[in-house]
């Protein structure tokens, strides 16, 4: 079992930026790939961004230029850096590792985007 437990999540205003980050525990041996999702009430959870062990990275097309996802594998921690933030960027933000082909979420945590 793995357990995640983001933080960092909050009110921002448009053009604001917010970090979030995503602490690991339990067995966390053998991940392959740690990322970031969102939500919003009525929609399908969407990835935002992930990064493999081999540190390639793929963003949603609409978080590319503003959004940067890092890792650090020794404490088994990802994080989001989030600048020029948009009112469509709030939803509930998810982590997500992938661990010998499971897939482990965290509780969430809310960003909401408004003036």
């Amino acid at each position: 079992q793995v357990q995640l437990v983001e933080s960092g999540g909050g009110l921002v205003q448009p053009g604001g930026s917010l970090t979030l980050s995503c602490a690991a525990s339990g067995s966390i041996i053998g991940i392959a790939i740690m990322g970031w999702y969102r939500q919003v009430p009525g929609k399908e959870r969407e990835m935002v961004a992930d990064i493999t062990s081999g540190g390639y990275i793929n963003y949603a097309e609409s978080v590319k230029g503003r959004f940067t996802i890092t890792r650090n594998n020794v404490n088994f921690m990802v994080y989001l850096q989030m600048k020029s933030l948009k009112p469509e960027d709030t939803a509930v933000y998810y982590c997500n590792f992938v661990v010998q082909g499971v897939h482990y979420w965290g509780q969430g945590t809310q960003v909401t985007v408004s003036s």
